[in-house]
C-alpha cells in the first residue's frame, strides 16, 4: 500500500471547512477522496459528489477510507467518531465547542481507533501556543489578556483555539485561575484573572492576540490566518500522519513534533 494514495473521507462537505478540505485534497498529490457526506443536500464540491451523512456507516464499510476528516458540529462529530470506531477508521477532527460529556464520548472512540483532535490546524498557531507558554512562564505577575476575532457566522465563543491558549497560560501560571469575558461598568482588574474578548465581524478567517503587560512594558503575540486553506492543509497533514497509527488520543502537536524529528 506504500504507493497508494491516502484515501480520505470528508464530513460536513457543504460547510466552510469541508469545502476547503475537499479543495485542498483535489490539489494535493498522493491524496484521493473516498467520499464526502453532508447533513443536507449540496451540489458536488471540488468535483466530488456529496452523499447523505445518514449513510456514513455504510460508506465507511464499503469504501474503507484510510482516515476521515471532520469539521462539523459537536453532536455530529461525536456520532461520526462512533461510526469510525465501529468501522475501524481513524478520525481527524477540527470541530470545536464540545461539552464535557461530548468530549468524553470522543475520547471513548480513541480506545478503538486513533483520534486526532485539534482546535486549530495552522502551524503558526501551534508555534504561537508554544511561544505563549514560554512568555507566560517567563513573565510571572504580568497581566494577561486574550482577544480573538472571527467571521460573523462562527457559533462558539470564545473560539476553540482561544480556549486552548487559555489552557496553556493557566498551565504555566498557577496564579491565573479566573477567566473574565469582556468588561462593562465598574470592572477593574482583579488578581488571578485573564481577560477574554471575542469579536465577530465580517468574513475574518481567524485572529488571536495575547497581551502580557507589567513592569512598565507590554508584549503582544499575534497570529492571523489569511484564509481557511491553511487549516485544510494542516488537517490533511494530520490525516496523512494519523493513518495507520495505533488507537489513541492525539493532537496536532504530535504531527509537528514528528516533522521536527524527521
Amino acid at each position: 500500500m506504500s504507493g497508494d494514495p491516502l484515501s480520505v473521507a470528508v464530513t460536513g462537505a457543504g460547510g466552510r471547512m469541508g469545502r476547503e478540505v475537499l479543495a485542498a485534497a483535489a490539489d494535493r498529490e498522493g491524496v484521493a477522496v473516498a467520499f464526502a457526506v453532508n447533513r443536507s443536500p449540496v451540489e458536488p464540491v471540488a468535483g466530488v459528489a456529496v452523499e447523505d451523512a445518514d449513510d456514513l456507516a455504510d460508506l465507511l464499510a464499503s469504501e474503507e477510507p484510510d482516515v476521515l476528516v471532520d469539521f462539523t458540529g459537536p453532536a455530529s462529530a461525536v456520532a461520526y467518531a462512533e461510526a469510525c470506531a465501529d468501522a475501524g477508521v481513524p478520525l481527524v477532527t477540527g470541530t470545536t465547542g464540545f461539552a464535557d460529556a461530548q468530549l468524553d464520548s470522543l475520547r471513548a472512540a480513541s480506545d478503538a481507533v486513533p483520534v486526532l483532535k485539534a482546535s486549530n490546524f495552522a502551524r503558526g498557531v501551534a508555534a504561537l501556543r508554544r511561544a505563549v507558554r514560554e512568555a507566560a512562564a517567563a513573565l510571572p505577575g504580568y497581566d494577561v489578556e486574550l482577544t480573538e476575532t472571527h467571521h460573523n457566522a462562527k457559533r462558539d465563543a470564545p473560539s476553540g483555539t482561544a480556549k486552548s491558549i487559555l489552557d496553556d497560560v493557566e498551565d504555566v501560571r498557577e496564579d491565573l485561575d479566573e477567566r473574565v469575558h469582556g468588561r462593562e461598568g465598574d470592572a477593574p482588574r482583579s488578581p488571578g484573572e485573564v481577560g477574554v474578548h471575542a469579536r465577530r465581524a465580517g468574513d475574518v478567517t481567524g485572529e488571536h492576540e495575547v497581551l502580557l503587560a507589567g513592569n512598565r512594558e507590554t508584549l503582544e503575540l499575534t497570529h492571523r490566518a489569511g484564509d481557511r486553506g491553511v487549516f485544510a492543509e494542516g488537517a490533511l497533514d494530520a490525516a496523512a500522519w494519523l493513518a495507520g497509527r495505533d488507537p489513541g488520543w492525539y493532537g496536532f502537536g504530535d504531527v509537528l513534533d514528528a516533522d521536527g524529528d524527521a
